[in-house]
């Protein structure tokens, strides 16, 4: 009670001085604040771990825990997350678009803090996917809590999580601008000029939170040195199309690989089989333990033979040949070990696992082209970090984003102009194909949908029940045309359902119907309505949405159209009703945006 006195307090001294922009503006910073903090605190946990756990591996032995961490990461984030959270992993992004866009921005209280233990858990002990995915959750969750202490709209809470979603990326990457785009490319997707300002302001301080805690200590440390020439642009060309090619295989693997885990009735099974073939993946290929960033900084510094080290197969092996189908079998193997790592029940995201797979992709073109020794040699470092940008623009539908980041991550914008060129190219051949994100595919394959425009959006936001309209007068269908000519005398509708004693709806008559003969005294007594009702155009059942309500009266043409719930008629639904709901909830929308 007292706390809510102090809130109450609180929003009334804030109503009083200050204006609803401004509290906006130091909410942001706030959440940019907690949501670095939480950032830096799952990044460093994860460290400790792997580094704890395999600080004492030596690479010239077989290390045979690799098969084992894997299944007890996953398992100990599964039974943490069902049994103490009440939230078990899987998909962060996709889980948060489908929030924003069906939940009016509102995310569980647990979601601040869970998934930085299980992703903690996961990630540390092998798990083969990201804490780009966990983090964008949890400063969403920041962002919408936060919002909904202080009693802000759906629209606020919105811009709040994309405030979250954009400290969180800007701490763990140290990319402020590549943040934000993200925020507003994956994230929020549609926003005003003065939403940027939030947005810029969360980005900022959760880089400085960073900075702070843990200094230069970034994911990617590497300086370039090579200059970018204008005579490598086929080769981007090339390697785009590649990435394109590439960004298909991994979505559909992922996506393939969770299908397959979903047959397993048994979560037991589930984690004890995926664990182990996701732990004896890493045994042969340590590449995929993890994240993965260390593996693509050493080939940024040019140092690829140390990866083999620690593999008790192909260490063994001096061929630069080999090396490439070392690499090749790591770009198959790690969206599956991804998908395996989300399906048996661990926490994380794909957002990295895109990232390495170009890193791996990009360093392979680029050193199978030097290795056959024509035309200019490559550099390798621009490659890779090109075709982690075309990767991600390909898998996540987020071009602009991927650019930035990799901009940002680099230092400056000497790569400039392959990564907008590469990301283009990826992106359009990947949409060629595939029109959707992976993160929305995700959702379509859990039976969910989200709005594709502001129209949808708002139709989303329209109860079907809201808009029924019951006082059209039914008819029996045994009745006879005087009874329905006394209808008309009291309805203020040209249209009367038929319904039978079950309450089944029969059909419907329309005034156009009777204009010709219900002035005729003679069949007023002798015909009975069954013999001029007919099929209504279409009809609406109760459990539809809107969209799928305005596609049936735009393939019926239809302006009026009746409602079945449980196989009884309920009343009507008309275009003019739908409209006018449609009309008030635009501008309700408007006066929160003012507001």
């Amino acid at each position: 009670m007292a706390k809510n006195d102090l809130i109450t307090r609180f929003l009334i001294w804030r109503l009083r001085h200050l204006s609803n922009q401004s509290f906006i503006l130091i909410l942001s910073g706030i959440i940019g604040v907690l949501s670095g903090l939480a950032a830096v605190i799952l990044k460093e946990a994860v460290h400790s771990i792997q580094i704890f756990l395999t600080e004492d591996f030596y690479t010239e032995y077989a290390n045979f825990m690799y098969i084992l961490y894997p299944l007890i990461g996953i398992t100990a984030a599964y039974l943490l997350g069902r049994y103490v959270f009440k939230d078990v992993g899987g998909h962060g992004i996709p889980d948060v678009l489908f929030t924003i866009s069906k939940k009016n921005s509102i995310i569980a209280r647990v979601k601040t803090f869970s998934r930085v233990v299980t992703s903690a858990l996961t990630v540390g002990f092998g798990g083969s996917v990201g804490l780009e995915a966990p983090m964008v959750v949890t400063g969403s969750a920041i962002g919408s809590n936060v919002g909904s202490l202080v009693h802000l709209n759906a629209k606020n809470r919105t811009l709040l999580i994309g405030c979250g979603a954009a400290g969180a990326i800007s701490a763990i990457f140290g990319a402020p601008i590549g943040a934000v785009i993200f925020a507003i490319e994956v994230i929020l997707l549609e926003i005003s000029t003065t939403s940027f300002i939030p947005l810029l302001i969360a980005s900022v301080m959760g880089s400085l939170t960073s900075l702070i805690l843990i200094g230069n200590d970034s994911l990617f440390n590497f300086n370039l040195t090579e200059t970018f020439m204008a005579s490598h642009m086929p080769y981007y060309l090339l390697l785009g199309m590649v990435c394109g090619v590439v960004s298909l295989y991994f979505s559909r693997m992922v996506r393939s690989t969770e299908r397959f885990l979903e047959a397993f009735d048994n979560q037991s099974m589930k984690m004890l089989y995926g664990g182990a073939f996701l732990g004896f993946m890493v045994f042969f290929f340590p590449p995929i333990y993890g994240e993965g960033y260390n593996t693509l900084n050493i080939l940024i510094e040019g140092n690829p033979a140390e990866i083999l080290e620690t593999s008790p197969f192909f260490s063994a092996f001096d061929s630069p040949y080999l090396f490439l189908v070392f690499l090749l079998l790591i770009i198959v193997l790690k969206p599956i070990a991804s998908a395996i790592t989300l399906g048996s029940g661990g926490s994380g995201g794909i957002f990295a696992p895109s990232l390495f797979v170009g890193g791996i992709l990009g360093f392979a073109f680029a050193y199978a082209k030097n290795q056959l020794g024509f035309h200019i040699p490559l550099p390798l470092a621009h490659f890779t970090l090109v075709a982690m940008c075309g990767l991600m623009s390909g898998v996540q539908h987020s071009p602009l984003s991927a650019i930035f980041l990799i901009a940002e991550i680099t230092g400056g914008y000497e790569l400039f102009i392959p990564l907008m060129f590469v990301s283009a190219i990826s992106y359009l051949t990947t949409s060629y194909f595939q029109k959707d994100s992976l993160y929305t595919l995700q959702l379509k394959d859990q039976g969910k949908t989200l709005e594709s425009s502001r129209d949808q959006e708002l139709l989303s936001l329209i109860n079907i029940s809201h808009v029924i309209e019951k006082d059209l007068h039914p008819i029996h269908p045994d009745a006879r045309l005087s009874e329905l000519i006394s209808l008309v005398k009291i309805s203020k509708r040209n249209i009367f359902p038929v319904v039978d004693d079950s309450k089944h709806l029969r059909g419907i008559i329309t005034l156009d119907d009777i204009r010709e003969i219900m002035f005729d005294e003679a069949k007023q007594n002798t015909v009975l309505i069954r013999e001029l009702m007919h099929s209504p155009p279409e009809i609406l059942f109760t459990t539809e949405n809107m969209q799928s309500v305005m596609d049936k009266f735009e393939k019926s043409g239809a302006w009026n159209l009746p409602v079945i719930m449980d196989g009884e008629y309920v009343g009507f639904i008309s275009k003019s009703r739908i409209f006018n709901a449609y009309r008030n909830k635009l501008i309700r929308q408007k006066l929160g945006q003012r507001n």
